[in-house]
This record gives structure tokens, C-alpha cells and sequence, in this order.
């Protein structure tokens, strides 16, 4: 039987969780919002032809954000064949007003009540069969991050789409508004039935849409002025009636019936363990004062252990296995009697330069450990409450600091999940700041240029380029909001999960696939980059092997652009040669040097030029995907050409402001 399955619930409820259990895959969970910012979908294990569809999460039907057209026009529109409702039994009451949205669409639907072990253990019930009974759709209860309820979930799935409703329920849709709210929902469905079934949207819910006064509903229905009229005269008296505007009283109408329900059928006690530790902690976490230094500290720690004594340790058994198997292929080419510059292609220019970016495998993987078990426990939700002050002052809210954090990993995702901003002032503001943070792409040329110049200083460096980035980040941030980027930002409201420990299994998926995606990266673009570089070192114009790096095409190219960072302290076109590679992915940086430089970095850089060159890689334009990302995001070719020159003349500055400065104190 082939169904489409749309897991529908708000955010923290468990969806990206229960996606993964259902089919294998291994989408990241994260215990802050905008996780998912796309719909995506798998096919159920062990249940041919059933496809589910992970939707990001909402609180309502009435769309602000990009997350939440994504979601309603899926619904809406594609009309999955059930709607599998994910409510998080500790909120349910909360959780529960976004399924009495979803029950007026009429498809087939199925609530999963999520998260049940942390009601037993607070020792509260939940009467399955009572909730059953009044909203006439099914509900199993579940545990989605150990696997528990989910067969007797699928044939409850199953059974909705076949038309089945629970025990004790006839399938019709339930009534539960009253007095004048009732009367106007009834009289507008009768006056736009026609349009919406002609629509394919169900009337109940465009009745309700249009009490809600909401403009993509009265397009969808292409209403005429008449009636129009007529609606608008029905909501005016209802307001009347009630003495309240129109979506206060459709909320008092879905509230008052969800604290009904809750007062059958729920007994929790009065505050969970969860909630209490929760509260101790946010004491110190959240505290306005410590919070930020907290924060410091916290990612401090992360930058020493990752880039310190366990990082370095690390990172070093590796590399000597990756130079013992650079070795073992030259000495195996040798003896196989391949010529000079085959050989040269091969060893100095493909392997060398990506065993030059694996190396540091090591460390990315023990850095993206660190920030998933941050970002699990509910950490990072905090951190963005705190920010929000800060994020403030340049005219952002602490909704932008989760693309930020994202941005610590990659800077094309952290680019798409600027869409869960509501305001598009605010979308394209964060999108241009976004790159200033530290990349996981940058990983290896910070490390390499430590371990080379900063050797006793290497986590401190680290850690300075990581806040100066966020440091950067906020003087432009307040140099745009003073001329291109006028106005305030949005109000932030954000909904603190409790803290959790993070699932093993979450913090699993979460690093192989970033693994996956830095080795994939490694053998593609970085491989084939490689091979570039190589050739444009050692063939001159006339395409012949020269013996001096200085007289090849990518030395004559580099040299007309190096003047430009001469005052920056790396006018040298080496330098230019592997700012340009990383353009396609900046740990070509590393890879390029290990190719151009076979005298090493101290051949071309000091310590204060070499501390400028990695102020100017943290800051200039993203790789080319970035790029790609953002141009698809902003929707203006203008505005992208405008974040790159603006992003890299930053760059240049403070790379030009560090060397300067450093030269007058005598570094």
C-alpha cells in the first residue's frame, strides 16, 4: 500500500527523532529550533511504499517564518494521506493546540504522544482512551529516541488511512467551539463551502483561516467583494459579542476546549524532575550577568581539549600515518618506474594534498563531538536566549544566533536555517554575518599555521579567532544597522527545552555525517583541486615542466594580484594562489600551500603575517557552495555580489588592521 505520511508537531516535540527511528536515516537532532528547515522525506523500514515526511516545526497553521509555509503549503496543498501529529506528552497542553488546527483539514491523522517515559517517571498518567474519545482520532503513546510504541503507531497509521477511527468515535469532525465563535464559524463555512471544496481545502478550515483574518486564504478562495463584505460583517459582530478582536477569540475558543480535555483526562505532578534541574541550572546558564561569561568559558575549554594537549596528540598519530602511507606510495612508484612528473602529479600534488586536509580529521571530529553534545542537551537554546541582548544592539534577535552556531560547522546550512526568520530584514542581515563565524572547513588551515608559528599558543590563537569572527560579526552588524540594514529587529520568543542527556545515538549520526561530508569534500573537491594547483605550479605558459615554481602560470597570475596584500603582510602570490583555491573549499588552502611550499610555511610568512593571513581566511567570502547557498537564499544576484565584496573588504581591513598593529608593537 503506498501512503505519504506528514510528521507534523512543534518544535522540540521529537519529530526529527521519531523520522530517524522510522527510516534509518541519520538527519541531525538538535534540542534547539530550526533543525529542520526543509521538508524531507525516507521510506519507513520494513513498510514498502509507505514514504514519511519530516515537516519543520510549527506552532501553528498561520505562517510567519519560511518554516512555516514550508510546512502549511505541504499540508494544505499536497494533502498527505495522514498526518502523523508528534505531541510532546510533558507540553501537551501546549502541543495540543496546533492539533486542533490540523483536525479541521479533514485528512486522516494520528497522534503520536511522545515522551512518555518522562511522564511515568514523574509519576503522571495520561488517559490514552479519554483524549481518544473526544477528538476521534487515534493516539498511541511513544518514546521515540528508544523506539518504544512505534509498530502499534504504524498500524494506527495504517488504519486511519483506511478510514478507521477509534473505539467510541463516529469520524466526524469535532465541535469544539461555542457561543458566538460558533455561530460565525458555521455561518462563513456555509457562504465559502463552495469555493473551498472547488479549492480542494476543507471548508471548516478555511472558515476558520478567514475568522482569523488571514490574506493567502481569501486569494486561495478568490473571494468576491460581496462576499467579503459578508465575512467581514459576521467577524465584526462576533468581536462585538465577545468584546475581543477575531484571533484572540479563535484562541480563547481552542484553549478553553483543550483545558476542558486536560482536566479528564491528565494527571502530572506539579513539576517534573527535568523541570526542577532544569531551573538550577538556567540559575547560573541563563544568569544576566554570567551567562555570557559562562558561554565563554564553556567553548574555551571546548578550543583547548580539541586544539590543545588531546586534539594535537591526536592529530599527529594520524598525520604519521597518513606520511607513512605518502611514503609507502612513492617509494611503491619508484620501484614501479613511473616517470618524474607522473609521479610528482600523484604524490606531490593529489595524495599529499588531501592527506594534508585528512590529517586533521581528528580534531573536526572531536570539535563537532563537543558542539552536538551542546547543542543535545539544550545548551545552545540558552546561549541563544542570552545572546539575545547582544544580538539586539545590532539590530538581530536571538533567533539569528542559531544559524550562527550552524555556522561553526558550515556556512551552507547555516545560510538556509537563516529562513526560520520571520522578518526579511532580519533573513538577510544574518545571512551576510553568518560567514564571519568559524567554518569547520577552516579547522585545518588554523591548525596547520599553529602548529607551525603559535606551537605553545595554539588553543589561545583558536579561541581568539573563533570570538574574534563573533567580534567582527557585531561591529558590522552595528556599521549596517546604521545604514543599509535601518529598523528593529523582530520580538524573539523562544521556548527553552529542558535539559536532557543527549541520545548516544544522535551524537553518533550527528558526527558521521559530518565526518562523511569533510571526507567526501577531501576526495572530490580538494582532490581534483589538488591535481590544479599542481599543474599550474609546475607548467608554464608554453605548457612545459619548469623548474622554479616562480616561472609557472599560477605564479604569473598570483603575482599581478599579491601587491594588493602587501600592506597585509603576505603579498606573495603563494599566498593569492591558495586564498583563490579556497574559494572551492577552504581546506584547499592547506592543500595548495603543501603542494606550492615544499619548503614549508616559514618560507613565506613571519609569525605576525602568518597570524594576518588567518585573520583574512576566517573572514573572506565562503567557499563557492556558500556562495551558492546564499544567492538562492537572498533571491538577488546584486545582493550576493554585494555580500562578497563587502565580507572580503572586511576581510582585508582587519587582516591589514592585525599587521599594522603588530608591526608598531614590535611582533
Amino acid at each position: 500500500m503506498k501512503l505519504t505520511v506528514a510528521l507534523v508537531g512543534n518544535q522540540n516535540s521529537g519529530k526529527t527523532t521519531l523520522f530517524n527511528r522510522l527510516t534509518g536515516s541519520n538527519q541531525h537532532v538538535g534540542n534547539f529550533p530550526g533543525v529542520t528547515v526543509e521538508k524531507k522525506e525516507g521510506f519507513i523500514k520494513g513498510r514498502n511504499g509507505v514514504t514519511v515526511v519530516d515537516l519543520p516545526g510549527i506552532y501553528s497553521l498561520s505562517p510567519y517564518t519560511a518554516e512555516e509555509v514550508v510546512s502549511r503549503d505541504f499540508i494544505v496543498r499536497d494533502r498527505p494521506d495522514v498526518i502523523l501529529n508528534i505531541v510532546d506528552a510533558t507540553n501537551i497542553e501546549r502541543n495540543l493546540y496546533l492539533s486542533l488546527q490540523l483536525m479541521t483539514l479533514q485528512v486522516p491523522m494520528v497522534i503520536a504522544l511522545n515522551m512518555m517515559d518522562e511522564i511515568r517517571a514523574n509519576e503522571g498518567s495520561i488517559d490514552i482512551d479519554g483524549i481518544q474519545r473526544k477528538l476521534g482520532v487515534f493516539v498511541v503513546p511513544i518514546v521515540a529516541n528508544r523506539g518504544e510504541g512505534l509498530d502499534e503507531l504504524m498500524e494506527r497509521v495504517s488504519e486511519a488511512a483506511a478510514g478507521k477511527v477509534p473505539f467510541g468515535s463516529d469520524g466526524r469532525l469535532v465541535d469544539f467551539c461555542a457561543g458566538p465563535v460558533h455561530k460565525a464559524l458555521h455561518a462563513i463555512t456555509h457562504i465559502v463551502e463552495d469555493a473551498a471544496r472547488k479549492a480542494g481545502i476543507a471548508p471548516r478550515f478555511a472558515a476558520t483561516k478567514l475568522i482569523e483574518g488571514d490574506p493567502p486564504m481569501e486569494a486561495a478562495l478568490e473571494m468576491n467583494r460581496a462576499d467579503r463584505e459578508i465575512v467581514r460583517k459576521i467577524v465584526a459582530e462576533m468581536e462585538a459579542e465577545l468584546g475581543t478582536d477575531r484571533e484572540a477569540a479563535i484562541a480563547d475558543m481552542r484553549y478553553t476546549f483543550i483545558e476542558d480535555l486536560m482536566k479528564h483526562t491528565v494527571i502530572k505532578t506539579a513539576e517534573s524532575r527535568e523541570q526542577r534541574r532544569s531551573l538550577r541550572f538556567d540559575r547560573l546558564f541563563t544568569h544576566r550577568v554570567f551567562g555570557i561569561p559562562v558561554f565563554v568559558a564553556i567553548m574555551g575549554f571546548v578550543f583547548w581539549v580539541t586544539f590543545g594537549p588531546v586534539g594535537s596528540f591526536v592529530s599527529d598519530g594520524f598525520a604519521a600515518i597518513i606520511d607513512s602511507l605518502i611514503g609507502l606510495a612513492d617509494s611503491g612508484l619508484v620501484r614501479a618506474g613511473v616517470s618524474d612528473w607522473m609521479r610528482g602529479l600523484v604524490v606531490d600534488g593529489a595524495i599529499t594534498g588531501v592527506g594534508s586536509v585528512l590529517s586533521f580529521l581528528p580534531v573536526i571530529t572531536l570539535l563537532f563531538f563537543f558542539l552536538s553534545l551542546l547543542e543535545d542537551t539544550g545548551y545552545m537554546a540558552r546561549i541563544a536566549f542570552v545572546l539575545d541582548v547582544l544580538l539586539r544592539k545590532i539590530g538581530l534577535s536571538g533567533r539569528s544566533f542559531v544559524p550562527m552556531l550552524v555556522g561553526f560547522g558550515c556556512t551552507v546550512p547555516a545560510v538556509m536555517a537563516a529562513r526560520t526568520l520571520s522578518s526579511e530584514r532580519d533573513r538577510r542581515l544574518t545571512i551576510l554575518l553568518t560567514p564571519f563565524m568559524s567554518c569547520s572547513a577552516k579547522v585545518p588551515v588554523y591548525a596547520v599555521f599553529c602548529a607551525a608559528f603559535f606551537p605553545r599558543h595554539g588553543a589561545l590563537v583558536m579561541t581568539a579567532l573563533y570570538f574574534g569572527g563573533i567580534l567582527v560579526a557585531i561591529v558590522s552588524g552595528v556599521l549596517l544597522k546604521q545604514t543599509v540594514f535601518r529598523g528593529n529587529s523582530v520580538p524573539f520568543v523562544l521556548e527553552l527545552p529542558v535539559y536532557r542527556l543527549p541520545s548516544a545515538r544522535s551524537v553518533v549520526l550527528h558526527l558521521w555525517d559530518k565526518v562523511k561530508d569533510f571526507a567526501q569534500r577531501a576526495f572530490t573537491i580538494i582532490f581534483l583541486g589538488s591535481l590544479a594547483i599542481w599543474v599550474l605550479t609546475n607548467l608554464s605558459w608554453t605548457f612545459t615542466l619548469v623548474a622554479d615554481g616562480t616561472d609557472s602560470i599560477l605564479a604569473s597570475v598570483g603575482s599581478l594580484v599579491a601587491p594588493v596584500f602587501a600592506p597585509n603582510g603576505f603579498g606573495n602570490w603563494q599566498s593569492v594562489a591558495a586564498l583563490v583555491s579556497g574559494f572551492a573549499a577552504k581546506e584547499a588552502v592547506i592543500s595548495t600551500f603543501s603542494v606550492i611550499l615544499p619548503g614549508g610555511l616559514e618560507s613565506a610568512f613571519t609569525p605576525l603575517s602568518a597570524l594576518s593571513f588567518l585573520t583574512f581566511t576566517l573572514l573572506y567570502t565562503p567557499c563557492v557552495a556558500a556562495v551558492a547557498a546564499t544567492r538562492r537564499e537572498l533571491g538577488s544576484l546584486k545582493w550576493t555580489a554585494a555580500a562578497i565584496l563587502f565580507q572580503t573588504g572586511m576581510a582585508w581591513a582587519v587582516s591589514f588592521g592585525v599587521f599594522q598593529i603588530g608591526r608598531l608593537l614590535g611582533f
